[in-house]
């Protein structure tokens, strides 16, 4: 009997294991199907894949059908005829020497690669984001407990200020002391909250909904330095292998061809045309019978174009000046990638070294804690000394946990500004975290 009894309690506790928490992949893959930048982004890509598709049209054939119909009135001398004609006609026009319409196909697939590039930096920026997101909630969550560690403490001390006082081996400046570091610490508390909801609210604005429990950083994780060590390479990567290069790359090669296009409208042009036809006349005219005429016809159509109104120079002359512009933005987008790139690799090596100094400080608040709670405790210290020790403490904690997230997403961020970021790279920052 007491099988059944026990049984039952026994399942009921393998089933309510706790909840695994949400982790940063998790969180990058809903922001995948829910973040409407990266949505847009998606769609521009869709539109721009039709590029291609436009372009080549120029240089396929054209098949229409085209008719007419007239009522004639015709008059000669004292006779008039009044007759319907009947016109219809299906036309083949095949482009044989049209040099604007090649290169405006080699233009349409130039943009359907702008268009991919322009959508895996938008990936890239996701990831970016997403961390930069996922790592506040937790840099705010982290400041939220530590505060309320920090309260817990100084209540603490506050309670045993005020039994010293009421005993006399203690002033009421350590009891007044005490006080108003506790009601700071409930200021600080209400606003470390309101910081936490807005950091919340911001990863929610990301994936389109609530996030749950965020899984944390393992603690006492070693990161590791960037790989390459030097800094060149990552710059050097950056000028030539950075969406935004490579999509203005592509956007100056597009405004070189702008001008080849331009130009060829001084060319001419020549066309097959192919043409079945039928021709019906309800009465006879004054010179024809009635009846229905059928005709085929097949030839070549040229054209030299002489004057335009100086269109087509000014049209040279634009395409020159963009493509200067184009020159000139693919200059300062490579600089700004290579400036980036510096800047992420500096804020990694800075990130590492305050993970390692803050450690080294965390080790040493912790003595001095237990060394001034040691003194209090037989009276070389005061109170204030322990809070003072305590509320160093628990900075140095915070600002420990902040330079490991700082350090995690400048490392992402100089991949992403040397073109190499992947999902690859924000699961291995995932595997940092635990549950």
């Amino acid at each position: 009997m007491r099988y059944f009894v026990i049984a039952p309690l026994l399942a009921c506790a393998f089933l309510s294991s706790p909840v695994r928490a949400t982790d940063l992949l998790q969180v990058y893959r809903d922001a995948l199907v829910n973040d409407a930048v990266i949505a847009s982004a998606r769609s521009a890509r869709e539109a721009g894949q039709e590029r291609s598709v436009q372009g080549r049209a120029g240089l396929l054939p054209v098949l229409g059908v085209g008719g007419s119909y007239n009522r004639v009135n015709a008059t000669a001398a004292t006779r008039s005829i009044d007759y319907n004609v009947n016109t219809y006609a299906l036309t083949l026009t095949q482009p044989l020497l049209r040099m604007a319409n090649w290169e405006t196909y080699q233009q349409g697939k130039l943009s359907v690669a702008i268009s991919d590039a322009v959508y895996a930096q938008a990936q890239q920026d996701l990831i970016a984001r997403v961390a930069q997101a996922y790592f506040d909630v937790l840099a705010a969550q982290d400041v939220l407990a530590f505060l309320k560690a920090q309260e817990s403490a100084i209540s603490e001390q506050l309670a045993s200020a005020k039994r010293n006082f009421e005993v006399g081996t203690a002033t009421i400046t350590d009891s007044n002391e005490a006080q108003a570091r506790y009601d700071l610490a409930i200021a600080q508390q209400i606003a470390a909250q309101n910081d936490l909801d807005v950091k919340i609210a911001a990863l929610q604005q990301i994936i389109g909904k609530p996030a749950g429990t965020l899984a944390t950083l393992r603690p006492g994780l070693k990161l590791s330095p960037p790989e390459p060590a030097q800094m060149a390479p990552w710059v050097s990567s950056a000028e030539e292998q950075n969406f935004g290069v490579l999509s203005q790359q592509l956007a100056l090669e597009i405004a070189r061809r702008d001008i080849s296009r331009n130009r060829d409208g001084h060319l001419p042009t020549v066309d097959l045309i192919a043409s079945r036809g039928t021709t019906n006349q309800s009465s006879p005219s004054l010179t024809t019978q009635s009846g229905s005429i059928t005709s085929s016809t097949v030839g070549v159509q040229w054209q030299i174009p002489l004057f335009a109104g100086f269109a087509v120079t000014s049209k040279v002359r634009e395409s020159i000046a963009l493509e200067e512009k184009a020159r000139a933005d693919l200059d300062n987008i490579r600089r700004i990638a290579a400036q980036a790139a510096r800047q992420s690799y500096l804020g990694v090596n800075s990130g590492l070294a305050q993970v390692r100094a803050y450690e080294a400080a965390e080790i040493s608040s912790l003595s001095a804690l237990e060394s001034n709670r040691l003194g209090y405790q037989v009276g070389v210290r005061i109170n204030i000394d322990v809070l003072n020790a305590q509320q160093q403490l628990f900075s140095t904690r915070q600002l420990l946990a902040k330079a490991r997230y700082d350090t995690l997403i400048a490392g992402l961020r100089l991949k992403a500004a040397a073109g190499t970021l992947k999902e690859d790279d924000l699961a291995l920052v995932n595997g940092l975290l635990q549950n």
